[in-house]
């Protein structure tokens, strides 16, 4: 029997409400740091311009799906459709890996810590399971075998169509992926991050509270007993502490140090290898141009 996998990124991140000012977010403001109220106020860093967005990969699978579709039709199959399914789903049962994701200044989202603690958003995974269900028709055997034909399959076809004049498609997609953890391991050994992160331990463990080395560090705490679908168990101890880690972060300004050590660390190694990402670039630039051309105006 068939299994779909659907692999889902959760980040822990959402939104900041209003901060409130304490001793360490003024100190931050007075040595030039912005003071980050909300996840809006962390876009734009340096690295983003070497990235495929969201929409960008949307884009991107559905001139995969054109794609094969003209492949299918050049070879037989003149009603092969745009969408399509590969099996039906009362005949398969659905494995879901759920891949967690956060970052050494953790979540932002007080009202969520309030219900959820460090547990995933189960109303965004709902949502994006039913935006990932296959639509359109089943396909026939005749139609399966000439989409996934050894070497020259359709939907290989497809992948292929859509990297069309790319020079190099291993650095295109793993090259700044690389390079952001490289950064992040930088970011996190600066001074003036170290700095804020002790400040805001201490602050954590005024409240009544464990010491964590980051925000990071809490949220992978094993005692909250992550299952294998990324949630957790909502304990009133797990909920209390994430209310207080968001609420240190927001008075020492935490992720505001970060925005700006990051930012900087970025820039510099932009800097130190501008071919390498402009190449990157240029080739992320080729697939949107095929993706336009394919898609047409409309996209």
């Amino acid at each position: 029997m068939a299994v779909a996998v659907a692999v889902v990124a959760l980040a822990a991140l959402a939104g900041y409400g209003s901060a409130a000012g304490g001793s360490g977010g003024d100190a931050a403001r007075d040595s030039g740091m912005p003071e980050v109220d909300d996840e809006k106020d962390l876009s734009g860093l340096p690295l983003d311009r070497y990235e495929f967005s969201a929409r960008d990969h949307a884009l991107r699978e559905r001139a995969t799906a054109r794609f094969t579709q003209r492949c299918m039709r050049s070879r037989g199959f003149a009603d092969f459709p745009r969408h399509w399914r590969e099996q039906g789903t009362e005949m398969s049962n659905r494995l879901l890996a759920v891949a967690i994701s956060t970052t050494l200044y953790g979540s932002l989202d007080l009202d969520a810590a309030r219900t959820r603690g460090y547990g995933i958003d189960r109303e965004a995974l709902k949502k994006f399971e039913k935006r990932r269900e296959p639509k359109g028709r089943l396909v026939t055997s005749a139609e399966y075998s000439t989409l996934h034909a050894a070497e020259d399959g359709c939907a290989q076809v497809g992948a292929r169509r859509v990297l069309a004049g790319v020079k190099d498609e291993t650095r295109m997609t793993a090259y700044v992926i690389g390079r952001r953890a490289a950064i992040d391991k930088a970011v996190a050994k600066d001074p003036r991050m170290r700095r804020a992160l002790a400040t805001w331990a201490d602050c954590v463990v005024d409240k009544g509270f464990k010491r964590y080395a980051s925000p990071e560090a809490a949220f992978r705490d094993k005692a909250w007993h992550r299952g294998d679908e990324g949630d957790t168990r909502r304990t009133r101890r797990e909920r209390d502490t994430a209310v207080a880690d968001i609420e240190c972060k927001r008075e020492h300004n935490t992720a505001g140090v970060w925005r700006t050590v990051a930012a900087e660390r970025q820039r510099r190694d932009i800097s130190r290898h501008r071919s390498a990402y402009e190449s990157v670039r240029a080739d992320q630039e080729r697939v949107r141009s095929t993706v336009r051309n394919v898609l047409g105006a409309g996209g």
